[in-house]
C-alpha cells in the first residue's frame, strides 16, 4: 500500500491510493493497527473507492478537526460558501454532476461577499487542484477525497438525499439505478461492472428485475493496464 500525504499549514491533508499485494481482510486487519496507534493524535486512515474507476484509495484524516475547519485555513467565507452550494448542485442532481454554468450563477446567491466570474473560475481550478473536486468537460463531480473525508457531513447534510451502494455500502453519486419504482437501488457503475461481469441475464440484486442499463467494462488499475 502507498500512502501519500501532503503537509499543509500544520495539519494533513491526504489521499492514499492502494498498490498493495495483501488479501483483502489481512489489509483492514493492518490498517486497524495502524489507526488504534494514530488514535491518540485523533488521526486515522479512512478508506473509500473512486467512483470513477472502482480503485480502492485512503485518506489519512485529522479527526481533530471539522468538515469545515479542514478546509477553513485554505478558502475564504465566501469560497467556502461557494463550494457548500456547488456540493448542493452535485447531491442534488441525478447524475451526481453540476455543470460550470449552474455553479457560476449560484454566486448570485451567495451571502458572503460575491465573486465575479473570474474569481469563481479561479476557485474551482484550485478545488480540483486540491482534489476536492472532479472536472471533465465542463462538470463537476465530488473527488474521492472529498467523499471520504467529508463523509460524515455528506451523511449529515444531505441524509434525506444520499444513497449507499448496493453492492459496496459506500456514498454513491456515479452510479446506476434500478428502474423499478420499489426497489430503486444504486450500484456504482464499477461495481455494476464487476457484479454483472459472466452473468448472461443482469437482473437487479435486490428486487431481480431485469437490469435494463449498459454493462461498463471492468477496469484493470493503470500499473496493470500497462504490462
Amino acid at each position: 500500500m502507498a500512502l501519500l500525504t501532503n503537509k499543509e499549514r500544520g495539519h494533513f491533508t491526504s489521499i492514499a491510493v492502494k498498490n498493495t499485494t495483501h488479501t483483502p481482510d489481512k489489509l483492514d486487519d493492518f490498517i486497524d493497527t495502524i489507526n488504534s496507534k494514530l488514535q491518540p493524535m485523533f488521526m486515522q486512515i479512512r478508506k473509500g473507492m473512486s467512483e470513477d474507476d472502482g480503485q480502492q484509495y485512503y485518506a489519512l484524516v485529522n479527526m481533530a478537526e471539522t468538515d469545515v475547519t479542514r478546509m477553513s485555513s485554505d478558502y475564504a467565507d465566501n469560497e467556502l460558501e461557494l463550494f457548500r452550494k456547488t456540493m448542493d448542485l452535485i447531491v442534488g442532481s441525478e447524475n451526481g454532476k453540476a455543470s460550470s454554468t449552474d455553479i457560476l450563477n449560484s454566486t448570485d446567491t451567495l451571502t458572503t461577499k460575491k465573486l465575479k466570474k473570474s474569481e469563481t473560475e479561479h476557485l474551482l481550478n484550485r478545488l480540483v487542484k486540491d482534489k476536492w473536486l472532479r472536472e471533465k468537460r465542463g462538470e463537476y463531480t465530488l473527488s474521492t477525497r472529498c467523499i471520504i473525508e467529508m463523509e460524515q457531513y455528506i451523511r449529515t447534510m444531505y441524509q434525506d438525499q444520499v444513497k449507499v451502494c448496493h453492492i459496496c455500502h459506500n456514498i454513491a453519486f456515479q452510479c446506476q439505478i434500478c428502474e423499478n419504482p420499489t426497489c430503486g437501488i444504486k450500484i456504482h457503475n464499477p461495481c455494476v461492472a464487476r457484479y454483472f461481469k459472466g452473468r448472461s441475464e443482469p437482473r437487479c440484486p435486490a428486487c431481480d428485475d431485469f437490469w435494463p442499463h449498459e454493462i461498463p467494462e471492468v477496469r484493470r488499475p493503470q500499473s496493470q493496464s500497462r504490462r
